[in-house]
């Protein structure tokens, strides 16, 4: 169930990071995603969960996560990230994505591709045999070895019949963890800024934005632990 929920988010993500571009509202991503969702039949993690108001989440710039979608026009030279859940069939699989908007910044560019790649560094200590910790502990190293910094106050976490179960996934090193086991689902998740590492809450109590309003992006893979290689579903 986890593998087919997760391909169609991974389809409804990559359709909906093609539709960002200048001039369009993040209220507008938010209404594609609710009408791609009635159409598949699948049900929006996010909406609703603990009170957050929309489908997606979409932060934009110096937001690091959980941005509401609302009436901000999106300009030449922003970046955006788009974290999306979907539940179906009983099962929920999470999954996020930075995209530039036009043209941006040399630092936008290499903060975008860091973030993305330290995401794929992670998932590859996600073995039988490795701990919670050899995931972050990647992600940690390839991302400052690139002068850039992990967010530490949200993490990755396990997914599967609840959207957030243990084990908590953090992106930095935090010792040993808890040790992988096949049939394991993890969403790990990097969330990465281009200065500090230190965050706040906006004043809708529910943005995330890093403390020097440096920008920030953000990447997430949910994936299942096997007997071999990770397979990834969203």
């Amino acid at each position: 169930m986890m593998r087919e929920g997760g391909g169609m988010l991974a389809e409804m993500l990559s359709a909906l990071a093609s539709e960002v571009r200048p001039g369009i509202r993040t209220r507008e991503l938010d209404e594609m995603v609710e009408e791609w969702m009635a159409q598949k039949g699948v049900v929006a993690s996010f909406k609703g969960y603990n009170g957050f108001p929309a489908s997606v989440c979409v932060s934009v710039n110096e937001e690091v996560v959980h941005g509401i979608p609302g009436e901000r026009l999106l300009r030449q030279g922003d970046i955006v990230s788009l974290d999306l859940g979907v539940h179906h069939r009983g099962f929920h699989t999470d999954a996020a994505i930075t995209v530039p908007v036009g043209e941006v910044s040399e630092e936008a560019r290499q903060l975008i591709e860091t973030t993305r790649e330290s995401l794929l560094e992670g998932i590859r200590q996600a073995r039988p045999g490795n701990h919670v910790g050899d995931i972050g502990a990647a992600i940690q190293r390839y991302v400052e070895e690139r002068g850039f910094s992990v967010i530490r106050e949200y993490t990755g976490h396990g997914v599967g019949r609840q959207l957030h179960e243990d084990p908590q996934v953090p992106n930095f090193m935090c010792g040993r963890g808890a040790m992988l086991r096949p049939g394991m689902t993890l969403a790990i998740e990097p969330m990465v800024a281009a200065g500090d590492w230190r965050t706040r809450v906006g004043a809708d109590k529910w943005v995330v934005l890093t403390a020097d309003g440096s920008p920030a992006a953000h990447f997430e893979h949910t994936i299942a632990v096997t007997d071999g290689e990770p397979e990834v579903f969203a």
